[in-house]
């Protein structure tokens, strides 16, 4: 229980910013998916395009404090490698 009224807001605070990084976390994880998909499929041109939009997502990750920078710069080495060995 929170001894104070600050207290109460940063736990509400918490509660909503909680919600909103997973919803995050969880489109990256789609989107990561999806470019891994085209990949291993094949379909180059289908790989190149699910990249770009990984890519601006997870940009967008961190801008809002999501993820680190090396973490995403990492994320997007690793499906560029993906890509351009399909």
């Amino acid at each position: 229980m929170p001894h104070t009224k600050s207290q109460e807001k940063r736990d509400r605070q918490a509660i909503a910013n909680r919600g909103r990084n997973r919803a995050i976390r969880s489109e990256l994880k789609t989107r990561t998916r999806h470019v891994e998909e085209a990949a291993a499929s094949g379909d180059r041109e289908a790989a190149e395009q699910a990249l770009r939009i990984a890519q601006k997502r997870t940009d967008q990750a961190v801008a809002k404090g999501v993820l680190k920078k090396n973490t995403a710069n990492r994320r997007k080495a690793k499906l560029e490698r993906l890509v351009s060995s399909s």
